[in-house]
């Protein structure tokens, strides 16, 4: 979601859902299964641009700080035998490339080419792409349903899924459309993690109202992927709840105490199709432990949250 468009629907929903934001101590998030540290939240004015932590020796996960940018988009990379492959490059002013370029010369594959590819178009997904433009070997990979699929050789956008291979390690692209037309989300086989974009994570899943039904469609499909293909864990774009179930960030926040962890279980895909398979009549804005619907119109002028999707 662009930036303006977060901070005007802020405007909106902070004052809507009060209820959402708790004010009293924070609770402390469990021991992460995947990360050896708490992410960096903003508390120390001078953190670095980006956190890495790696999961193994071939996969890293970059957060963006909250003192550039409310967002805090998470970025991963993962390194194959022929290519490496960037999952976006944060918000506007970010400048991922030193970051990647020093990964993979630390990991003995300094000079290996790159794809760069987005979850969706949003500018806090796309924002470092400039960064990547003089890169020797690199691919950008455009940010429309159409430069995907082609990239990807999905023919029946969204019914089909695409793969990318990185040499020794395969992954998957699966459309997801329903928060941006372009969507997609990475299966990595090699570490049984879905990278979920902003489709899933523990956060507000937003939606223009009229795109409920194509949001929930998408998710079918990845509830059928994972019939066939074991999935752990769920790495999503951002973080915005707190570790105490049901209550999220406000985004005037640029620092955080008591996060929730960034990742989600494998089971956290059967909890979002519920929530969307119980949206009823008209989808309202609707909190549950993990994440928050956010549905809103595209024009929310003169309307307010909860039931600012009912038809009129």
């Amino acid at each position: 979601m662009t930036r303006l468009t977060h901070i005007f629907l802020s405007a909106i929903l902070l004052g809507s859902l009060s209820a959402c934001e708790t004010r009293d101590a924070a609770i402390a998030a469990p021991p992460s299964s995947l990360f050896a540290q708490a992410w960096n939240a903003g508390i120390d004015p001078d953190e670095p641009a980006f956190h890495v932590q790696e999961i193994d020796a071939t996969t890293f996960v970059l957060r963006q700080s909250l003192q550039a940018s409310f967002e805090a988009p998470f970025l991963y990379l993962l390194l194959g035998e022929d290519k490496a492959l960037l999952i976006d490059t944060g918000a506007e002013g970010a400048d991922p490339r030193a970051e990647v370029d020093r990964l993979l010369a630390a990991s003995g594959r300094a000079g290996l080419p790159l794809v760069v590819m987005h979850t969706h178009g949003h500018g806090d997904h796309v924002g470092g792409d400039a960064s990547f433009a003089d890169r020797p070997d690199t691919i950008v990979v455009g940010h429309t349903a159409e430069d995907v699929a082609g990239f990807f050789g999905i023919d029946l956008w969204p019914d089909e899924n695409g793969t990318l291979d990185l040499g020794g390690r395969k992954v998957d692209v699966l459309p997801t459309p329903g928060h941006h037309a372009s969507h997609v989300m990475v299966y990595d086989a090699a570490t049984r993690i879905l990278f979920s974009g902003d489709a899933i994570y523990p956060g507000r899943l937003y939606f223009v109202c009229d795109k409920a039904e194509e949001y929930a469609a998408s998710l079918g499909r990845v509830a059928d992927f994972a019939q066939t293909h074991q999935i752990d864990w769920l790495l999503g774009g951002h973080v915005e709840m707190k570790a105490e179930a049901g209550q999220s960030f406000g985004q005037q926040h640029k620092s955080r105490r008591g996060e929730h962890l960034l990742e989600l279980p494998g089971s956290a895909l059967g909890d979002v199709t519920a929530a969307f398979a119980g949206i009823g009549d008209y989808p309202r804005v609707t909190p549950f432990p993990e994440f928050m619907l956010l549905p809103h119109p595209a024009d929310p002028t003169g309307k307010s949250p909860p039931d600012w999707c009912k038809p009129a």
